[in-house]
């Protein structure tokens, strides 16, 4: 190399390095691009929340609450509970696709604060799960649910909701980097969702339940965050069920975003 060449190549100054903050921020504007160039996406949180709120109302409603209008009320806190968890499951999914196609190892190479594309990817995530969030309770209230809890109260349930997921979230995108293939994430996702999700009180009363399975019922975190919901939602929200949630997702956050990210080294 020339004295002229390395000259005009070192004179320069170099950019400075980016922030945690907007490093974050890129990755999470990128999981939004994806849903910009690929709206299909979208799908699975429109449709489908949309299927489950109709079905269960009209089909059982009358069967389970002697109206459909009365199980309404018990159910949309419900839906609004599993349709966001059920979407934490694509964290793990992205982040395998990532890893399969050799993008994480372009990340790395990167001078950017190392655990940015898992939290960026994480935040960006959230964006899915509020579009899922606002169908739900916007389709409700066309039904006529009454939220006792005014507007804050439908906001604030939904934040309980996506703060849990946050925290859920985290389980995926662990196990989207021990899996192998991204359906196999998929699979194993919802195969431990679906248990937590449907043996909990979303669709039904616990007294309702046998013994042992009520005990699990009253047990299950999800019975715990679908409980603060309602109380939210419905206008007598209940602080040590609020406080509650928010510590099993804060729990849930510290043990399994060092995990992900130690992991996430081992594979960049």
């Amino acid at each position: 190399m020339t004295d002229g060449v390395y000259d005009a190549l070192t004179a320069t100054t170099r950019p400075p390095r980016p922030s945690w903050l907007s490093t974050c921020g890129t990755f999470g504007w990128r999981v939004m691009l994806k849903i910009k160039h690929v709206p299909e996406q979208l799908l699975d949180v429109t449709i489908t929340p949309v299927l489950f709120l109709l079905m269960f109302t009209y089909l059982f409603g009358g069967a389970v609450a002697g109206s459909t209008q009365e199980y309404l009320q018990f159910l949309l806190p419900g839906i609004l509970v599993q349709t966001i968890l059920f979407n934490t499951v694509y964290s793990g999914v992205t982040l395998n696709t990532d890893v399969g196609k050799g993008v994480v190892d372009r990340f790395r190479s990167l001078p950017i604060w190392p655990p940015a594309p898992l939290v960026g990817a994480v935040f960006g995530d959230t964006v899915r799960y509020v579009v899922s969030g606002v169908v739900v309770v916007v389709l409700g209230l066309i039904l006529g649910f009454d939220a006792g809890g005014g507007i804050l109260g439908l906001a604030g349930g939904l934040a309980l909701v996506l703060a849990f997921a946050f925290g859920l979230a985290w389980i995926y995108t662990t196990i989207g980097l021990i899996l192998r293939t991204p359906n196999a994430v998929l699979n194993a996702g919802f195969m431990a969702l679906f248990p937590i999700i449907f043996l909990s009180n979303i669709f039904v009363d616990p007294s309702t339940l046998p013994g042992p399975l009520e005990t699990f019922v009253e047990i299950n975190p999800v019975s715990h965050l679908v409980t603060a919901t309602r109380g939210l939602m419905g206008g007598d929200a209940d602080l040590g069920e609020i406080a509650l949630v928010l510590a099993i997702a804060a729990a849930l956050t510290l043990v399994f975003a060092p995990l992900t990210a130690r992991l996430y080294r081992r594979h960049a």
